[in-house]
């Protein structure tokens, strides 16, 4: 299977790789040359625009930022679909409204190309352990034929569904994060408030029964959320809005899990 890779950032990047080194046909396209530099020293190939790669690939994972990036890459005279011969399978990894992936897959579908949802969690780290968590929504079939090159960066490929289904996974764990950084935070509050030193509280909450990912993050960047909300403060706004779309979609209460969420984001100056 030749593959094509857009959205080469801190995530993908490293996926990229994976996968060219696991011996795939790999065409890479970027907006800014400087971000397939680090691949010259693989079999790599560079194409000059979206529908150049798409030419040259089966299978098109796309990992950039949104809703809209993904629309971009997509669409238009040099988009991915004017280039994808039909039978091609586009891979969305980007965490998106499900409802973009079934926009996303008519619009494909009309074209003879196939459309997955394969958003991702864990990070760069988990990636280069080859441990990153793919979460997959979209034909078995279509499922099946990419899980090989899915297994190239993840020992976690789980097929939740239909279409969709892995961005509603995946936003509800984004959700959980979220409301998990926001209730590390308000016990750290209340610890100053006791007069609990933070770092020494950090110390405990991170090695003890209460620990979660949430707070080991909040432990390594100080005790605070500074650092974080620069880094993942608009993509956990992003997805925390997307999750009450969803629960107002399905007339679901939102839950404690929200307001805990809302704290983060509150924190982090990022609010819902």
């Amino acid at each position: 299977m030749r593959v094509g890779f857009i959205g080469l950032g801190s995530q993908g990047g490293p996926m990229a790789r994976r996968i060219v080194e696991g011996g795939y046909d790999l065409t890479l396209w970027a907006r800014r040359p400087a971000s397939v530099e680090p691949y010259a020293d693989t079999a790599a190939k560079v194409a000059a625009t979206p529908a150049e790669l798409a030419a040259a690939s089966d299978l098109v994972c796309l990992c950039v930022v949104g809703d809209d990036d993904v629309r971009q890459v997509l669409n238009g005279e040099t988009g991915v679909f004017a280039g994808l011969a039909k039978g091609g399978t586009v891979a969305i990894h980007s965490t998106i409204h499900p409802d973009t992936c079934r926009e996303i897959a008519e619009a494909a579908g009309a074209l003879g190309i196939n459309v997955i949802d394969a958003p991702v969690s864990g990070g760069a780290p988990a990636v280069e352990e080859g441990t990153l968590m793919v979460m997959v929504g979209g034909d078995e079939a279509d499922v099946e034929k990419c899980r090989p090159v899915f297994e190239t960066y993840s020992d976690a490929v789980v097929h939740l569904g239909a279409l969709g289904s892995g961005q509603v996974a995946k936003i509800l764990n984004n959700l959980l994060f979220s409301a998990n950084l926001g209730s590390a935070m308000s016990t750290l509050e209340l610890g100053d408030s006791l007069g609990i030193p933070r770092d020494r509280l950090c110390e405990v909450l991170n090695r003890g029964s209460a620990t979660s990912k949430a707070m080991s993050s909040v432990a390594a960047f100080g005790g605070n959320l500074d650092v974080l909300a620069g880094i993942a403060g608009g993509l956990l706004q992003k997805d925390v809005r997307h999750a009450a779309s969803l629960a107002a979609e399905a007339s679901a209460p939102e839950g404690s899990v929200f307001t805990a969420a809302d704290t983060a984001l509150a924190s982090m100056n990022h609010p819902r």
